[in-house]
């Protein structure tokens, strides 16, 4: 357990989700050239400044805010491992 009773496994879902985004892209700017790749990426972009956004609002301070944004963005990593 990490500090605050949390489970260190919701943050490595959102590394794993992170690694696949990056392949996705990488994948996407091979076949499709740098437009789309583009599209996609600021579209985790904006996800990722809306969520920040909204756990700020809610209360979310520094680094645990960034973290919270973090997992709702790339946390659905932890779907795809076994």
């Amino acid at each position: 357990m990490t500090r605050g009773g949390r489970s260190g496994t919701d943050i490595g879902g959102g590394h794993i989700g992170v690694g696949i985004t990056i392949i996705a892209l990488v994948v996407t700017a091979s076949f499709s050239g740098p437009g789309w790749t583009l599209i996609v990426a600021g579209c985790f972009t904006a996800w990722f400044i809306l969520a920040l956004a909204v756990i700020r609002i809610r209360g979310g301070r520094g680094g645990e805010a960034v973290r919270r944004a973090y997992v709702a963005t790339f946390g659905w990593g932890d779907y795809v491992t076994p």
